[in-house]
Order: structure tokens, then sequence, then C-alpha cells
């Protein structure tokens, strides 16, 4: 019998892998690479499963962004999937209906912005598909015609939103009532539609027309050609390095920066040789923290309507002005690093490596819990509320504009060794998402954890996760030494103590690359309902 180390093993695979927050969704994705599916077809797949099987979290009509290794050109390509601001969503809409910032949920928020995933699975499918949308869809229309079991996560998700959905009458008659196995024949319609004419089958035909319809009933901002204009931007990624590892995250108008100023911030200071979740290294990731997202909130926006420092954010000589801020010693009040936002943010992460070394690290969300907590119509889809985002402040480059993209926390990334793919990470968590990613990568870059272990390490998130905490709240997992936790008062951190586990630390997934054998190695979050299946 061997010593234990972590809850469980790493998933070892010789060919393809899938890793997400729901095993049924990863194993559609292994069904696509085994009928000779590419990572994307695969992505696809899980994407769409996730989108029936997690509609707390992600959906049709929901935002994605990804970032895809082509391993024949060996190159990282950028999908913005995320969604444009309709003509009628201006700060004049709002001021007009008596309202001073954008709401949390409802018909407004779930209609201010297009849904941008099911374009950029198009984009995605166009450049890199093998086999037909329709098989890649083939799993998600089984489950939401025929039933899936609701999971304990699920129900209690729902049940802590009940009473917003009651106020959809399409919502509350999918996901209110009574039963272990939850059905969703609108939503499987739409998917037929999507599987039939891909882009025009959600943009521009019955389900189109549908979700204008809703909308123009319930005082909406959906109008045809708003759904028209949606297409996926292909870009660049940005990239940095950490101790030899190249990291590549997902641009403007998402937070990927943070995590690259981050790791910059902290390179220099040897992390890899202080205690492995000792309070010197959560003390010093807090504050890079701080410093990161203070810099994320005054620039951070659609660089097609604002301009964002992107290259000087990410540069290692703005980290060697930013890192004297630090105090080795004492927390840094928030006050002195300002910032805003909410860490709450539901989202579903996939990762994808398939036969012949290509990659797909892909975010996907509906942003708030259930999103908006309306579905259009007849459509069986449930809308995301990222446009909760956006600022009706005139002078924040965050403002809303007709065919803006709002700030984005939905992130991505792929890490590289020697200039050969070693890893595909992400995770839900809104404004937790950098954090987990810089925790996850320094678990493995600088202690050697595997990719399963990594994931299963008591966890901390920095910041408010809700109106009326104090922004400068540090959540940490009962897991952590006693004695660290203990120092980080001392130190002047406000303790927030989590169990032992909790879901709000966000799932996280992931798969790495042996260099010498080529095995792949997937992980999967405990906290989620997630699997790393391989063959």
């Amino acid at each position: 019998m061997t010593d234990m180390h972590t809850g469980r093993p790493a998933t070892l695979a010789p060919n393809g892998m899938v890793t997400c927050p729901h095993a049924l969704a990863s194993q559609a994705g292994v069904d696509v690479l085994r009928a000779g599916g590419s990572a994307v077809d695969a992505a696809i797949a899980t994407s769409a499963a996730l989108s029936v099987l997690y509609p707390h979290m992600t959906g049709v009509g929901g935002d994605a962004f990804w970032l895809i290794y082509d391993a024949t050109t060996r190159t990282v390509r950028y999908i913005d999937g995320g969604g444009r601001a309709t003509a009628g969503g201006t700060i004049e809409a709002f001021t007009r209906r008596g309202l001073a910032e954008v709401p949390y949920r409802g018909v407004l928020p779930g209609t201010l912005t297009v849904p941008g995933a099911v374009a950029s699975w198009g984009a995605a499918h166009a450049a890199h598909g093998l086999l037909p949308l329709k098989r890649c869809l083939e799993s998600a229309i089984g489950y939401a015609r025929s039933g899936f079991p609701v999971t304990a996560r699920l129900a209690h998700w729902r049940d802590s939103v009940s009473g917003e959905l009651a106020r959809s009458p399409e919502a509350a008659a999918i996901f209110l009532k009574d039963g272990a196995v939850l059905t969703n024949p609108d939503l499987a319609r739409t998917l037929e539609a999507i599987a039939s004419d891909g882009w025009h089958g959600f943009y521009d035909g019955d389900v189109a027309r549908e979700l204008v319809r809703w909308s123009a009933a319930n005082d909406g901002f959906f109008a045809p050609d708003d759904l028209k204009a949606q297409l996926a931007r292909w870009g660049e990624p940005i990239k940095g390095s950490y101790r030899g590892v190249t990291i590549y995250e997902t641009p403007a108008p998402t937070q990927g920066f943070a995590v690259l100023e981050m790791m910059n911030l902290l390179e220099p200071l040897e992390l890899h040789s202080k205690p492995f979740l000792g309070p010197d290294t959560v003390h010093a990731m807090v504050q890079a923290k701080q410093l990161a997202y203070h810099d994320r909130d005054r620039h951070l926006a659609d660089p097609r309507f604002a301009p964002v420092p992107m290259d000087r954010l990410i540069s290692k000589a703005y980290a060697d002005e930013r890192r004297p801020l630090m105090d080795p010693a004492r927390a840094i009040p928030w006050d002195r690093v300002p910032s805003y936002g909410s860490l709450t943010g539901d989202t579903v992460y996939i990762a994808v490596v398939d036969a012949d070394g290509n990659a797909v690290s892909l975010i996907h969300s509906l942003y708030g819990v259930f999103g908006a907590a309306v579905v259009a119509g007849r459509t069986g889809v449930v809308l995301q509320n990222r446009s909760a985002y956006f600022s009706l402040d005139p002078t924040s480059p965050n403002r809303v504009e007709p065919g803006k993209t709002p700030l984005h926390t939905l992130i991505a990334s792929l890490a590289f060794r020697d200039d050969r793919l070693w890893a595909a990470v992400g995770c839900m968590g809104a404004d937790g998402q950098p954090q987990i990613h810089l925790q996850t990568y320094l678990a493995m870059i600088d202690h050697g954890r595997d990719i399963q272990e990594a994931l299963e390490t008591a966890r901390f998130l920095s910041g408010r996760f809700g109106i009326g905490e104090a922004r400068d709240t540090l959540h940490i997992e009962g897991r952590f030494p006693a004695a660290t936790i203990a120092e980080l008062e001392r130190r002047g951190h406000l303790i927030n103590r989590w169990g032992a586990w909790s879901e709000t630390a966000g799932h996280a997934h992931g798969i790495t690359i042996d260099p010498a054998s080529g095995l792949r190695a997937g992980g999967a979050d405990p906290r989620s309902d997630g699997a790393a299946i391989g063959y």
C-alpha cells in the first residue's frame, strides 16, 4: 500500500483526455474523441453537455472564451466569444427606467448582451472540427430531451435562487418541478437547430425569432439585428513566464493579464524556497492580487472601445515598479489599493487534449447562479447576467455602449515547458479565477504537486463575496495549517474561516502532459461533480 497524499489520483491516459465539472459531460467529450473528433469537437460536445447538465453555471445563453493549441503549427490562438451589448443598450435606456445601475437579475441584464457562446462554437468548429456539429451536440440533445439526474450541488444552487427563478414562468416550469430527473425539451429543440444550421440555427431563425418575441414582451433589449451582429472574434493570446514556464492567458476584455502580473510580482520572491501553504507564501500572493486587481479595475474594458495598456501591465519591468508597494510584514489595507467588485460568479471550465497533441482550454459561463434567472420563452435557454458588470458611469472605461463587451472575469490558460505543451488549467470563480490559476500553477511549478494534488490543495480567495463584507477579507479553507492562519491574522489579515472544503473556493480542472512519455494526466476538482476521463 502506497502513502496517500491526495484524495484521488490523477487520471492517466495515453491518448485523449477531457476534464470538466460534470462527469457525464467529460464522458460526452471523450466519446467524441473516440469517434475521431478533434480536441475542438470534444470541447464543443463537453460545453454543450454542460449547458444542459450544469444549468446553474453555464448554458447556451452564456459567453465563452477559448485558447486553442494546434500541434501541427505549434501555435496558440484565442477566440473571443463575449456577447456584445445590443443597439438599445445605452446609459440613457437605464436612466429612462429610473435605474442607477444594471440590475443583477431579470430580463434587462439577460437581454442587454447577446449570448456569445454559440458563435464561438461555430468559429472553433469551422477552423478545427473533424466531425459534423450534429455529432458534437448529440449527447447534449439526448440529456435535454430524455433527462438527466439532478445532483446534490445542482439542487442546492437551484434552491438558493428558487425565489428568483419563480419570477420567470419558463424557468420555474423547468427547474422548480419535483423529481430526481430534469428535462428541458425546449432546449433540446434549440440545440437541434444549432446542430442543423450552426450559427444560423441560433442567431437567425426560429430560435432567434422566439428570443426577440419574448424579449419584446418583457421590456427587454433584443432586436433581430442585435442577434445577427453577434460573431466570435479570433485574436492573439497574451503570455508571460514564471520560473521557465511560459503561460498563455486570454486577453482583454478578460482579466487574464492579472495572472501574469501576479506571477511577475512574485517571481523574484522565490516562493519555491518557502514552506508550501506557509504564511509568507499566502501573504505575498494576497498582496500581489491586490496590486493586480487594482490595475484591472482601473484599466480593463473592451479594447475596441477603450485603450488597455496590456503590454505594460504584463511586463516584468512594470511589476518591478509595483512590487515596492508590497509589505512583507503587514497586510495592505484595501483602501490603500482601491478596488471594487464581488467574487460571486459561476462558470464551467473545460480542458481537452486529443491523441494528436492538440489542446483546448475553454471557459464558458452564465456569470451568476442561473445567470439572469430567466429562461427566454420557448427556447429553453437560460440567459446570462454578465452585463451586470457594465457601469452606468459615463466616465468609466467599462460603461455600457452598443456593440461593447463588458469586463469579463472569464479566463483560460495553457502552459509550456521548453516550448512543449505542458498544461491546460482553468476554473470557475469570477474574481477568484486569477487567484486560483496562480495557486494551481505555483503548487505544480514551485512545489512539484501533480495536477490532481494541486487542485485539491487547500485554497484561499481574497476579496469580498457580497455587499457588506470588507474588501480585504481573506477567505481560507480550514485545511490550511493552524499556524499559517494564526500568523496571517497577526499580520493584519481579516480572516473568514471556511470549512475544510468549500465549493465557494471554486471548481478548477486541468490536464498536464509528461514530456518524456507523452502521457496525459487529468485532474478534477472534488469541489465539483466533475471527472477527468481519458482513453
